[in-house]
């Protein structure tokens, strides 16, 4: 086996070779993945719940799943994406054929985290099969079992010069972003991202980053409680909070905000027993880093319900803290647990510039029945995407794109719009010999008003 250096270069030499351009060289590849998958399935959801604490049916639907799908999307609409996009030629340039292709842009890079290790390694490998490309994947050292398995899965699926999977740590980070690639696809938090974002700079190498935020939920006086409740509580504790779009803290009318409490504890209940630290459908937290960092949390504030733990299986119990100290690590940081702050308002517009006034989210979520409030949230907020009167779904739809904007990421993926992103678009003009219309050449004197008229 040789150095990361000469793997990366026997791959590209391969992907110079120009198999990975025709559409039954990915064909095979997307299948070939979608067997392993179903090979692998046991494997992986064995893996998560090791690392995640992550229930059968939990790692399916929101890792295994979805992944699923997104490989079945790309391949019913691959040739599609692939095919020559004739366009409208312009006057000036009569007459000619013009046309757009898109081309794969090479071996790139895939970095991907702890918490949904299986969905954000593949998907994104997805997208760059599909456009053509060879990958190197780095998933991450905190969800050790599953990266193993992935990087077992991988390595007997494919060969070298098609994915090539490394493990380890910061170092192995480091030794990677020292490599030249066409594209760097970065899942994880904001501070890695801008190492990533600065590694890539040496290279002008294009990158996505999927990073993450603060996702407020606002919930104004026509909403319907229960409702609201029973999708929150789903949204939060799905991976115990460590979600990237999971509610972040709630923004509720004053005089709804108890009825709400109430409710929500009512749905947790019915979900994971009075007892949810011993509930083995509820996960844990993923090291003692982050069990202790969450521990901590709990401080911010007054404790509605919840509020306990379990050091021994490090699993923190869904809590509901009111009047949060808005300056404190609660509310000043990403929380990535089931902890979940509730901020009162008595003016929804005062609600909207509590968003607006902070990073832009990566997710936002709007319980209300109110048609004008909706259309006014989701025209003039800025943030990633979300959902009206549920959360997290939205990112399920392979025919949406997914990504943040500003803070919470750049570039977006799933469907087509990952074969978008690791494809590059290539203008093309096809012009005849004759005949060779004499005006766009020197000398210019009286053409003008031609020009401007046909301009």
């Amino acid at each position: 086996m040789g150095t990361v250096h000469q793997d990366i270069l026997t791959m590209k030499d391969f992907f110079h070779g120009g198999k990975t351009y025709e559409r039954t060289w990915r064909v095979k590849q997307l299948s070939t993945l979608k067997r392993a998958l179903v090979s692998y399935e046991g494997k992986l959801s064995e893996a998560l719940r090791l690392d995640l604490g992550k229930d059968a049916y939990e790692s399916y639907i929101t890792e295994i799943g979805m992944v699923n799908g997104e490989i079945d999307y790309a391949l019913k609409h691959l040739k599609r994406w692939m095919s020559v996009k004739r366009v409208p030629g312009v006057l000036a340039n009569f007459p000619s054929r013009n046309y757009v292709l898109s081309q794969p842009l090479g071996v790139v890079l895939i970095m991907s985290p702890w918490n949904y290790p299986v969905q954000l390694t593949l998907a994104p490998l997805v997208a760059a099969f599909s456009a053509g490309n060879c990958a190197v994947v780095k998933p991450s050292r905190y969800s050790a079992h599953t990266s193993a398995v992935l990087k077992e899965m991988l390595d007997a699926s494919f060969p070298r010069d098609v994915v090539l999977t490394y493990e380890g740590g910061s170092e192995m980070n480091t030794t990677l972003l020292a490599e030249r690639f066409d594209h760097i696809f970065f899942t994880g938090s904001p501070h890695v991202g801008k190492v990533v974002m600065e590694a890539a700079s040496k290279f002008l190498t294009p990158v996505t980053l999927e990073l993450g935020g603060k996702s407020p939920v606002i919930i104004d006086e026509t909403a319907d409680i229960d409702l609201a409740a029973r999708r929150i509580a789903w949204g939060k504790c799905l991976n115990a909070g460590q979600t990237c779009v999971a509610p972040d803290y709630v923004l509720i009318a004053r005089n709804r905000r108890d009825a709400f409490i109430g409710a929500l504890k009512r749905e947790i209940q019915k979900m994971y027993t009075d007892t949810p630290l011993s509930c083995a459908e509820f996960p844990r937290i993923v090291n003692e880093k982050h069990y202790e960092r969450l521990k901590g949390l709990l401080k911010c504030g007054s404790v509605a319900f919840g509020g306990t733990f379990d050091d021994v299986t490090m699993k923190i119990s869904p809590t509901v803290i009111t009047d949060p100290d808005i300056d404190s690590p609660l509310m000043q940081e990403e929380i990535f647990g089931p902890i979940l702050p509730v901020i009162v308002f008595d003016d929804f517009d005062g609600a909207l510039d509590f968003v607006s006034t902070r990073e832009h989210p990566l997710a936002l979520y709007l319980f209300s029945t109110d048609a004008k409030r909706q259309k006014y949230v989701t025209r003039h907020l800025l943030y990633g995407g979300g959902c009206i009167n549920d959360c997290v779904c939205h990112l399920a739809n392979s025919h949406m794109p997914f990504g943040g904007v500003g803070s919470s990421g750049m570039g977006r993926y799933h469907g087509k719009d990952g074969f978008d992103t690791f494809s590059h678009k290539k203008s093309i003009l096809v012009k005849p010999a004759h005949p060779d219309i004499p005006l766009r050449y020197a000398p210019y004197k009286g053409k003008m008003g031609i020009a401007k008229k046909l301009m």
